[in-house]
């Protein structure tokens, strides 16, 4: 009955696709002759032309959003994928479109009007499926619309999924109970789900199914071949959940490669356009704050020179992405006689630093000419901060998730710092921070980070 009323809600959501696809070419005719959005100098052409072109066009249209199959469900996708469906089955039928006009020697069809179309569709469509999609997930949440499922496998990874599942009411996915392969552990409740039967059980419960998540330990997953045996005897949906998720640690993916699917368990969310829009917000950003804070910089230069001999800049040898080293700037605060890369930390009243140097420490301002690393690509404004080579061969020892902070490029203030995991403080927190920021990335995050470093000040108590 639930695959009947889905099937049911599809053949709307088409229908209904379909009228809007209608109405936006008839305002794409309205915009172009009507409005007078652009000059005309050939005249507005008859309106039944168009209109006649609504035949292929809502063949053209029917088979592209068919082949791109924006009609499964998407119980558990995203707005941000549904959208780039639309767009990519949207731009192929336009230019489908145009392609068959071009044979059509008798009438020159207005590109304007074909570009207005492309648009209005793009938005028309995408954002009448996000209010489509929003409003079935307010059904979900109301208990309406719902699919059952069952849990095999009540291990850490079976009750993590449940986690999830309960992080997300919206999905409108109920879980009626946990099968194990442990008699001890029938009657049990993990996550506020029972233990309900044993694996041999799920012919007893697979009625009334609609999906089943197969969540089984390394060990079991070689005996698991009489579920999965019956389980393509049903019409059951299932999902595995690999036991290699257990030891997933930062930004998992899987792909498809050649009917394959291949699982990266330590990826960067930096691939593509995500890598170019860092890049110029870098850009950008590093170079308004070089030109905010050169009259600054010049002073401070002046009194690091003339209270003290030696360089102005201070270049320190740092870890930056994949491990990869470059010489770190910042205003020298030490005299030149003494060596700093000797300890981890500086320690509070070191009397290596100058006076100034303590000035400039204690307000992070020994930081700024670190925009120059981000102008030449070494460094992010966002980011976990850099540490020297030898300090991370030590502390790799003692945590064993630290170097994936390398995923992404150093920064000069970071989610770590901004929570005030700086300088002698714990190293776990600063890591776990720094992780969740490498797991969370977007460019919002990023601003929010820059905000926060504006709005929290450059004074910290374990800056010395």
């Amino acid at each position: 009955m639930l695959k009947r009323h889905s099937q049911f809600l599809q053949s709307v959501l088409f229908l209904f696709d379909l009228a809007m696809i209608c109405g936006c070419w008839l305002l794409a005719y309205y915009l172009r002759f009507l409005e007078g959005l652009a000059p005309i100098d050939k005249g507005i052409p008859p309106f039944e032309i168009y209109l006649w072109l609504l035949v292929p066009i809502l063949v053209v249209w029917g088979i592209s959003v068919r082949a791109f199959n924006l009609y499964r469900p998407r119980r558990m996708g995203s707005h941000l994928a549904e959208f780039l469906d639309i767009a990519k089955a949207n731009t192929i039928s336009v230019l489908v479109l145009v392609a068959f006009t071009a044979f059509y020697r008798q009438f020159e069809y207005s590109r304007l009007v074909f570009l207005y179309f492309w648009m209005l569709n793009l938005i028309a469509l995408g954002f009448s499926r996000m209010a489509f999609r929003e409003a079935l997930r307010f059904m979900r949440k109301q208990g309406y619309n719902q699919r059952h499922c069952l849990i095999v496998g009540a291990g850490k990874l079976g009750q993590r999924v449940v986690r999830s599942l309960a992080l997300h009411n919206e999905f409108g996915i109920k879980v009626h109970g946990f099968l194990t392969r442990h008699p001890n552990k029938l009657g049990k409740n993990y996550e506020g789900v029972e233990v309900i039967g044993l694996y041999s059980d799920i012919e007893r419960y697979a009625p009334g199914l609609d999906i089943v998540f197969l969540c089984l330990p390394p060990d079991e997953e070689q005996g698991s071949e009489k579920l999965f045996q019956f389980l393509a005897t049903t019409t059951i949906e299932v999902k595995v959940i690999p036991s290699i998720y257990e030891f997933i640690t930062l930004r998992a993916e899987a792909e498809m490669f050649e009917g394959l699917p291949v699982i990266t368990l330590q990826g960067s969310p930096l691939y593509g356009w995500n890598v170019v829009l860092k890049r110029m917000t870098d850009l950008v950003g590093a170079s308004v704050a070089l030109a905010l804070t050169g009259p600054m910089m010049l002073i401070m230069a002046s009194l690091v020179k003339l209270t003290s001999t030696g360089p102005v800049f201070y270049k320190q040898e740092r870890m930056g992405l994949d491990g990869k080293p470059f010489m770190m700037l910042k205003f020298r605060s030490m005299r030149i006689d003494q060596d700093g890369d000797t300890v981890i930390l500086t320690p509070a009243h070191d009397p290596r630093v100058t006076w100034v140097g303590r000035f400039l420490r204690k307000t992070s301002l020994d930081e700024l000419p670190q925009f120059w690393n981000v102008l030449k690509g070494e460094m992010s404004i966002v980011g976990p901060r850099p540490e020297r080579s030898w300090v991370v061969e030590e502390v790799r020892k003692q945590i064993p998730l630290y170097m994936l902070k390398h995923k992404m490029k150093a920064g000069i203030t970071g989610w770590a710092q901004v929570n005030g995991w700086r300088g002698d403080t714990s190293l776990e927190k600063r890591i776990e921070h720094d992780l969740y920021y490498i797991e969370h990335w977007s460019l919002w995050f990023d601003l929010k980070i820059m905000s926060l470093t504006l709005w929290r000040g450059f004074i910290h108590k374990h800056a010395y």
